[in-house]
This record gives structure tokens, sequence and C-alpha cells, in this order.
């Protein structure tokens, strides 16, 4: 077996198992050390990542379970773009708050669980099988619960996590539950098995279609898209700044990711059946985002609302490629045109968050949250580059 397209995985666990016992022995005055060993962890995995991209390849492990293509390579490099970018810009936001040592008793567990958020993460993208995809969004899903109520004395970070843990394994119920009618449709767990039982129309029609609503209603879920954002602004706004931009940077493109290998690459012959359930979403989204945005004066809960509406924006692409898609439409020809167009469109809108929230912890400071749209009365008279970037 040749394991040179799970290297990456690979070298992340052993990476981030040594970083966890190295932190244990490890004073707070020397809790640099960690920090740095995380962003070495994440240079190592992008070389890799990339050498595996340059072949060009696709690459079958663990009985089909994992794949290694263009698209996840590409994903997955930009994760590490986006994870290494927040552990840069949190390092003194973390330590301002005693999340990184001190009163609080905490040590490296930011770091150590934003690396294995990460392989969680890498895990969705390569997924090839329902099993591998589950455990892959539950090891991002624990770590970031435990992320969010990494502050301790702040009451409102252990409120949003309690939030987020309870209506988060509520989606991954519903997820779970709709893998399982899809496997009890189509007697696989394998992607591409369940997109040859799907294309031969011998499938248990409404076992398939119930199993797809909970499919749907579970990804609906971890994109936060309308009319299951509800755990959306609470969790933005009470998560410490550095928790939010993990929150919603690299773990929206593995939720984008696991939307191709389960919606087009399985079920691609049956898109008329999620279609409509993505047209409402999509719809409502954009419209309920964007409009409740204005409204707010809470600078996190107004993004938190403006990606519910970027989420819509980014269903429309899965949308226009499957326009037209059925039992006859041949699966071998994708539009890949719009789902490219969608996943830069997801890309594009992980590098505009990191950029936004990278801002508010830099005009944020020991004592202080700028977390209020008033906190940004005279920004241009005090520092105008700030004012710049962040318009």
């Amino acid at each position: 077996m040749n394991l040179t397209s799970a290297y990456p995985e690979l070298f992340l666990v052993l990476a981030a198992s040594a970083i966890l016992l190295i932190d244990m022995f490890m004073p707070d005055s020397k809790r640099a050390v960690t920090h740095y060993l995380s962003i070495l962890t994440l240079i190592v995995c992008a070389v890799l990542s990339y050498k595996q991209y340059q072949t060009g390849t696709t690459g079958y492990l663990f009985r089909n379970m994992f794949v290694s293509d263009s698209m996840s390579d590409l994903l997955k490099l930009f994760s590490y773009l986006a994870t290494g970018l927040t552990l840069l810009y949190s390092r003194r936001y973390a330590a301002d708050r005693g999340m990184l040592g001190g009163k609080t008793g905490l040590g490296g567990e930011f770091y150590v669980l934003a690396l294995f958020s990460l392989l969680g993460q890498m895990i969705m993208i390569s997924g090839n099988n329902f099993l591998v995809i589950y455990l892959g969004l539950e090891l991002m899903s624990l770590s970031l619960y435990a992320l969010v109520a990494l502050r301790r004395d702040y009451m409102p970070s252990i409120e949003a996590s309690m939030k987020y843990f309870i209506l988060g394994a509520l989606a991954s119920g519903f997820l779970l539950y709709g893998m399982s009618m899809l496997y009890g449709a189509t007697g696989s767990l394998d992607i591409g098995e369940v997109l040859r039982v799907a294309s031969g129309g011998t499938v248990k029609p409404m076992l398939l279609v119930f199993g797809i609503v909970f499919v749907v209603a579970g990804l609906g879920f971890k994109l936060g898209a309308v009319p299951f954002h509800m755990w959306v602004p609470d969790v933005y706004q009470g998560a410490p700044t550095g928790v939010t931009l993990l929150l919603g940077g690299a773990p929206k493109l593995a939720t984008f990711a696991i939307c191709i290998r389960l919606l087009v690459e399985g079920l691609l012959p049956r898109a008329p059946e999620w279609q409509e359930m993505l047209i409402v979403l999509a719809v409502l989204s954009m419209t309920i985002g964007n409009l409740t945005a204005i409204a707010q004066s809470n600078l996190k809960r107004m993004l938190a609302y403006s990606t519910i509406a970027q989420m819509g924006f980014m269903l429309l692409g899965l949308l226009s490629g499957s326009v037209g898609s059925g039992l006859h439409y041949d699966t071998t020809h994708y539009a890949v045109t719009a789902y490219g167009a969608s996943m830069f469109y997801s890309i594009t809108y992980v590098l505009t968050t990191l950029g936004t929230f990278g801002l508010i912890m830099l005009l944020s400071r020991s004592g202080f949250e700028a977390e209020n749209i008033d906190d940004l009365k005279g920004l241009n008279q005090r520092s105008p580059w700030f004012a710049f970037v962040m318009a």
C-alpha cells in the first residue's frame, strides 16, 4: 500500500500528538515553542500536499475510503493557510486573555486543538466513504466545541460553547441518520458505489429521498444556512475572536468539500431530490442573512449574519452545476466551471474573513474587545491604514 497520498494527515497526527506531549513539560515562559512548532507543522504539511498536488494524480487508500485528488489537495493548502494565519493573528490576543497559560491553568491546548480540528477537516476533504466523512466531521467539531469554551473565565464563551455543542450534536445526528438511510437504500457506504446504484434506478426511492432530506439538513446546520442558522450569531459573538476566526475559516472549506463529495460525486443522478431544498436554503440565507446583518450593532454578529448570506451564494454554485441533472445525466462530465466557481468563492470568502477578524483582533487589547461598530469611531484619525484595510 502506497501511503504517499496520506502523508500530510499522518504527519499532522504525529506532530500534534508530539506537541501535546512537549507542551505538558513546557513552562509558561517558553510557551512560544508550542506556537512555532505548530506553525512548522503546518508548513511541512503544506509542502507534502503541494508535492501531491503537482503530480496531478488521484490516489485511493484504505479500500477506496480515502481519496487524494486535485480538489482535496488545493482545499488542504488553503486550510493550512487559514489555520496558520489564525494562529499568527491569535497569539497575542490569546495570551492577553489567559488562553495560553497563567491563572487559567491552560497551556498549549489552543494550538493542539486547532491542529486536531484541522486534521478532522483534512479527513472530511479526502473522505470517500460516509463513515470516514462522519469521523472527520466529529473530530473537527469536538475540537471546536472545546476551543469555544477555552476561555473558562468568560461566561459568554461558556454559553456559546453549550449552544454550539447541543445544536452541533443535533446536526451530526441528522447527518448520520441521513447517511444510514442512504446506506439502507443503496447497500453501501462507499460514495462511488452509491453513485453507481443511484444511477441504476433500482434504488428504494422513498428511503433514498428521506436520506437526502436528513443529509441536506445536516449540511445546512454545518454551513449555517437558513433555517438552520440559529447557532451562528450567538457562537460567533460569544467565542473568543481567535476561535471565531477558526470557526469561520477552514471549516467552511471542509464543509464545501463534503457537499461536493455527497451531493455531486454521490447523489448527482438524484439532483432533482436535493436541488429544490438547496434553492430554498440559498434564497433564505441570502435574503435573511443580508437583511439581518444591516440591523446589527455588534461587529461579530454582523459578520455572522454576513457569513450566513455568503453560504447562500456558495450554494448557488452547487445548484448551477447540477442544472439538468437526473437519472439520465452523464455523471462522468460534471459542470466543472460551476463547481470551480463555487470553490473559488468559498476560498475567497475564507481569505476575506481572515482579514476582517484579524483586524478586529489587532484593534482589541487586554481588557478591551473591539466588538461593537461604535468601537470603530475615529479609526481613520487614529490609524488610517487600519481604516483603509477594514473598508
